[in-house]
């Protein structure tokens, strides 16, 4: 959202306001000069400010730049020359405040000359700010006089006392942990803990409750303690990716939501999909927003990129199971990506080219307030591929193309309101042309495009409300041919999503919101008859089936959430989704609930959680195709139950495991309605160091199980994107001077499959056909094993930076297998394996 990126730069502002960015500087001691000479002496010395680039990348040491400077006849600073480079921004900070030294000229024999000298500049990490606010808790009302007591990592306590107006500030303090108490005649104490980082202002609001609450009422509700963040989430389990974490992963390409293959509960993606698999649920059960809109696509064609790029994101919000009442029409996940706001204050421009892409991006101030960013994207490994297809001879010659683009405008109309216009889009093209002929006639071609065009305005209604409302349109074209079959959907959504949250009382916030999906759709197919449970495929040969048809559909939906604070630590949200689909004529009714305690106050933090609720996905367009489809259906459902604990040990390591069960009920079946059954469930951990200034890393592991029923007295069978073990570690290491290395390993079971056992020739079709064993996916291929590296190097100079980069998958080329090839008549069987190794090389310029 819009806030983060202001509260990075308010509080750098803050910094320089008070002072605090400080740094010695001083010429170093001169060789003895000859009689006749005089050493130039410093008349004006403007200073030099503790560089942003450090601040940004958190590196907080005393640092010393030595320079060899140039000055004219006239004292002036010509030339000035790092001795020892020191990166962090520290070498371009020094030679920009030397070049506006001021000296008084040296002099041989009374005459002056120019001189070239040895300088310092010593840079001394700011120290941090700690203020706040201490009010009433029942009516928000300042409390002045009251006492405020800080206990930092030295045991040294640090007091103060509060304004009329009830704030208070503290300066001095050294980096690390605190812990912050207030207390006032005649109310309760309150308490909490922070960790202060140099060059930050940190802000405490502490409310402090009467001793004698309402008889009516067992434990006074005390409200949580709002430092520079977000307030707790209404879901059982929220994952937040963090800028410098996805851009640097290696295996990703750096690419963000390519990052979220390595959480808890994600499925490795078959090969060439990029698919989003979600606590055991099919890939089409996961919704992806971009800024609450919703797109319907995650990634290009093979999965290499996503079509949103990482530098125009601010964080991804990840949901694997039991949202808000927010979200609905689906039963998988929810990936929310919010975009960041375009730079106010000056511009930026990236360019980037690596073996799969090129990118570019341009943003800063307009006229009137106004802010823009404008980015694009376009492979080209169309452009070596195909030629080195051709000239090898190959039977099949394929050439992949996609792009994406994205343009925002932004403005802020007061300090609590602001108004953002976006425009962005995809396209993919792949053309398979089959020149050697073979059982597929014809060519293959797969086009998918998209574009949204929307509005968002967001207000901080009062200091305890606050209102956001988005509007989008757009349209989605999907476009697949294989021989004579056809699949063509397109559609043109039209979308809305508003929501007034405000806090009623000192202990319970309400949220209304309402969520409208209109949609005109025009769907031709031209596709072989379904085929019913426990019927064999006819195989092809077939004579297709024709479907045409167009139409509207409307979806809306509203929810209502409660966040209740009944006693300390503990936070309840109950929550209510009615949704309505045209299709099925009929309401989906989905009552869900979540449940948070804190066990301690203070550090570290434990948190017991759960969560259960109804999720409802409406059936497609496809299950609905006139001539293809079936009537009367009504919409998946899937009951889903969680329960967990969060547990912080220390101020940088923090671990979490979720139990998951899902209940699913009235799966779409091909042929038979809604008689699907089906069951997920198994164990997340996530063990994870928080982002440092020089480490990041995780490791993550999912056990779960998978199953479906077709029919009403069939057993269960593994479903078809069941993975039993998920294990991915995660790390990366800034070793300085630009440098940054980092690994991933995985380990994943092998997708289920089902083995032909012999061959038989059907006449009817004329083709040969093969016998599948039943159950079905009674077999697995292996485990999926892969390592993956990534090296980063950086350059800066001054307002210019440039990168390279070297991401390269299965660094020891695992044959990782991925299909099973059989013969013709299901004799003799092979695996079909992966990529191999992929190096990609990559070189990065920008302008800031």
């Amino acid at each position: 959202m819009f806030t983060s990126n202001a509260r990075s730069l308010a509080a750098l502002v803050s910094a320089l306001a008070l002072g605090s960015l400080a740094a010695r500087a001083g010429a170093l001691e001169p060789p003895p000069p000859s009689p006749d000479v005089v050493p130039p002496r410093l008349e004006s010395d403007p200073g030099v400010s503790y560089p942003a680039q450090a601040l940004e990348e958190r590196y907080f040491q005393p640092t010393t730049v030595l320079l060899v400077i140039e000055i004219d006849a006239e004292g002036a600073v010509t030339k000035a020359t790092v001795v020892e480079p020191r990166g962090h921004g520290f070498d371009e900070a020094a030679v920009a405040a030397a070049r506006r030294l001021r000296f008084e000229p040296a002099t041989r024999g009374g005459r002056a000359v120019a001189a070239r000298i040895g300088f310092r500049y010593d840079f001394v990490p700011p120290p941090p700010r700690l203020d706040g606010r201490v009010a009433t808790q029942a009516a928000d009302r300042a409390i002045g006089g009251a006492s405020v007591v800080v206990r930092d990592a030295q045991g040294e306590t640090h007091e103060t006392t509060t304004a009329e107006d009830g704030s208070w500030s503290l300066d001095g303090l050294p980096p690390g942990p605190v812990h912050v108490s207030a207390s006032a005649v005649n109310q309760n104490a309150e308490e909490a803990d922070e960790t202060l980082s140099p060059g930050e202002e940190t802000t405490v609001v502490l409310r402090l409750a009467s001793p004698k609450p309402p008889v009516a009422v067992a434990d006074e509700p005390v409200e949580e303690v709002t430092v520079r963040g977000t307030r707790p989430p209404r879901e059982v389990t929220k994952r937040t990716l963090e800028a410098q974490e996805i851009a640097r992963i290696p295996g990703t390409n750096g690419d963000a939501l390519r990052s979220l293959q390595n959480l808890p509960g994600v499925g490795l993606p078959p090969l060439f999909s990029g698919q989003l698999i979600v606590r055991g649920s099919a890939p089409g059960d996961t919704n992806i927003f971009v800024d609450g809109t919703g797109i319907p696509i995650a990634y290009h064609f093979g999965g290499l990129s996503s079509v949103i790029p990482t530098e125009v994101i601010d964080k991804i919000d990840f949901y694997p199971g039991n949202y808000s009442a927010e979200y609905g029409r689906g039963m998988g996940g929810v990936v929310d990506v919010d975009l960041r706001d375009p730079k106010k204050d000056d511009y930026h421009a990236l360019a980037q080219a690596d073996l799969i892409d090129l990118r570019v991006l341009a943003e800063g101030p307009i006229a009137g307030g106004w802010t823009f960013l404008a980015a694009g994207r376009r492979s080209w490994f169309d452009l070596y591929l195909t030629p080195i297809l051709t000239n090898a001879g190959a039977g099949v010659v394929a050439a992949p193309v996609y792009y994406d683009y994205q343009l925002m405008i932004q403005k802020d109309l007061d300090a609590h309101s602001s108004l953002r216009f976006l425009f962005l889009g995809s396209h993919d093209v792949l053309a398979v042309t089959n020149s050697g002929g073979g059982e597929v006639a014809g060519d293959i071609g797969l086009r998918t495009s998209f574009w949204r065009i929307q509005a968002r305005y967001e207000e901080r209604v009062s200091p305890d409300s606050e209102f956001r409302l988005t509007l989008a349109y757009g349209e989605d074209s999907f476009d697949a041919t294989l021989g004579t079959y056809l699949v063509n959907p397109a559609a043109r959504p039209l979308s809305g999503r508003g929501e007034y949250s405000a806090k009623v009382a000192p202990w319970l916030v309400a949220n209304v919101g309402f969520d409208v999906l209109y949609e005109w759709y025009d769907l031709n197919l031209q596709l072989p008859p379904p085929t019913p449970p426990g019927v064999p495929p006819g195989g092809p040969g077939q004579i297709p089936i024709q479907a045409r048809s167009s139409g509207t559909l409307a979806l809306p939906a509203a929810y209502a959430e409660l966040e209740v604070l009944p006693w300390r630590g503990a936070r309840f949200v109950p929550g209510l989704r009615l949704d309505y689909d045209t299709a099925t004529s009929a309401w989906d009714v989905a009552p869900r609930m979540t449940f948070r305690q804190d066990l301690f106050t203070g550090f570290p933090r434990t948190t017991l959680k759960a969560g259960a609720g109804l999720f409802y996905q409406p059936p497609t367009v496809f299950d609905t195709a006139p001539n293809y489809g079936q009537v009367a259906l009504v919409s998946n459902r899937d009951a889903q139950y969680d329960i967990g604990v969060e547990q912080e040990i220390t101020q940088q390591v923090e671990t979490s495991l979720d139990l998951f069960y899902k209940a699913m009920s009235d799966l779409v079946i091909a042929g038979s309605g809604n008689s699907g059954l089906g069951r997920a469930y198994g164990a997340e951990l996530l063990f994870r160091y928080k982002p440092d200034d020089h480490f990041f890393g995780w490791m993550s592991y999912t056990l779960s199980r998978s199953e479906r029923r077709s029919l009403p007295g069939q057993p269960f069978y593994l479903f078809q994107y069941d993975q039993t073990h998920i294990l991915t570690l995660v790390g990366s290491y800034k070793l300085g001077r630009g440098w940054q290395v980092g690994l991933r390993f995985r380990v994943v079971s092998g997708d289920p499959y089902t083995p032909m056992t012999y061959g038989a020739y059907n006449a009817t079709v004329g083709s040969q056909l093969g016998v599948s064993a039943f159950p079905p996916n009674g077999s697995r291929l292996p485990f999926f094993n892969a390592l993956d590296a990534r090296v980063d190097k950086e350059w800066v100079w001054g307002e210019w930076k440039l990168g390279l980069y070297l991401d390269v998958e299965n660094t020891y080329s695992a044959g990782n297998p991925f299909a099973i090839s059989y013969n013709y008549n299901f004799t003799q069987s092979a695996y079909v394996n992966g990529l191999p190794i992929l190096p990609i090389l990559g070189i990065r310029g920008e302008f800031r």
